[in-house]
């Protein structure tokens, strides 16, 4: 009943999120501020970003090597950061590894940020953790914006992501989902790969659920 809702108000609540993030906003965590365009995933009217920082705030990651891959805003990424680890953030969008830039200066945080289409430019790095956030609705992108919402007609995203992330696997590779995406196809794709999913973590905010896996080699 509710993901009908949900289909009946999305034109209305679309036209209300392309009106909202024409303007640069602000969002805050534990003190980190990040300044988001138009251009750049936005964490407001998302549940999966706040999940993931209220899910990483009790782990001790100092020294730990930490990958946000595809960060967008890079609140997670400075985040872990503040908490001591040793973070590289990376994305496909410029405009988003721009603003990352400026806001690591803005809230004095190390963080070393890298333009890569997931591990193309992450060749012989290994991590401790890594966070993904993923694009699951399936629809070719137009563009880098739209790369941070659609994973591609055949979800070719997660077919790259898959094929490259055994080389790059960590002992703590988690994956946020939300129920309003293709899950089973997923982890079909991930099994194709020999990967698993786990889950390790379901959430539900406004009766939406969202789910955190842990992603290991099979």
């Amino acid at each position: 009943m509710f993901k009908k809702l949900k289909k009946i108000i999305f034109p209305v609540a679309k036209f209300a999120f392309d009106k909202y993030t024409l303007k640069q906003r602000s969002y805050t965590y534990e003190g980190i501020e990040v300044k988001i365009s138009a251009e750049v995933f936005p964490p407001h009217f998302t549940l999966s970003t706040k999940i993931l920082l209220d899910f990483i705030k009790p782990l001790n990651l100092t020294n730990k090597t930490f990958l946000e891959l595809g960060c967008g805003s890079g609140i997670i990424s400075l985040f872990a950061a503040s908490k001591g680890a040793k973070v590289i953030a990376s994305d496909i969008n410029q405009i988003a590894i721009g603003e990352l830039k400026l806001a690591a200066i803005k809230n004095e945080i190390d963080v070393t940020i890298v333009y890569s289409d997931l591990f193309e430019n992450l060749v012989d790095k290994t991590f401790e953790y890594i966070i993904i956030n993923p694009p699951y609705y399936p629809k070719a992108p137009k563009n880098d914006k739209e790369r941070a919402w659609f994973c591609g007609e055949n979800f070719e995203y997660f077919e790259k992501l898959f094929a490259q992330l055994p080389q790059h696997i960590a002992p703590n590779t988690w994956m946020i989902l939300s129920e309003d995406c293709e899950i089973e196809h997923i982890k079909q794709l991930a099994s194709k790969n020999g990967l698993s999913f786990a889950l390790i973590l379901e959430k539900s905010v406004v009766k939406e659920k969202n789910y955190i896996f842990s992603i290991q080699k099979l």
